[in-house]
């Protein structure tokens, strides 16, 4: 049975290129909001964002389901950045039989701080389609992000 894999972290905190490390190792599909929501909105959504994200997210949830049907492992790559988030995933998986995984992606402040300013300059550059983390939106995530309890976790990843 295929299973599903939620990366946990901040933003920044590499879940998307551990994503990508997962793909390959566990054969997986990776779902992604971002990914979505940028090719949708390459300029932003504004202030309806949070909406697209949380449709987004739906869809992702029941494209999971359909590609766990298949046989293939999925990794979903979105932050889980609140307990509600991380229990609701485990409740709609468990609810359709499948297993499914935390890895939480642990990363100390100041790296957390270096990782945001190297990719702004990528984005700056033109190097990567990624949202701009300035200030304001670094601390709006730090006061969103709920770090997962140790019961929540099945892999710690420390960077």
């Amino acid at each position: 049975m295929a299973d599903v894999i939620m990366t946990c972290g901040k933003i920044c905190s590499g879940k998307s290129t551990y994503a990508q490390k997962l793909r390959a190792e566990r054969k997986a599909v990776i779902l992604s909001v971002d990914e979505i929501t940028l090719a949708l909105f390459p300029e932003g959504a504004g202030e309806m964002l949070d909406t697209y994200v949380e449709r987004a997210e739906e869809l992702l949830y029941r494209k999971a389901l359909e590609i766990v049907g298949t046989g293939t492992n999925v990794v979903l790559d979105w932050g889980f950045w609140t307990r509600a988030e991380r229990e609701y995933a485990r409740r709609f998986f468990g609810e359709n039989g499948i297993h499914c995984e935390l890895h939480y992606l642990k990363v100390s402040d100041e790296l957390w701080r270096e990782r945001i300013a190297k990719r702004n300059c990528l984005i700056a550059e033109g190097k990567i389609s990624a949202y701009y983390v300035d200030n304001g939106l670094a601390e709006k995530f730090a006061g969103i992000f709920e770090e997962p309890d140790e019961n929540e976790i099945d892999l710690i990843i420390n960077r």
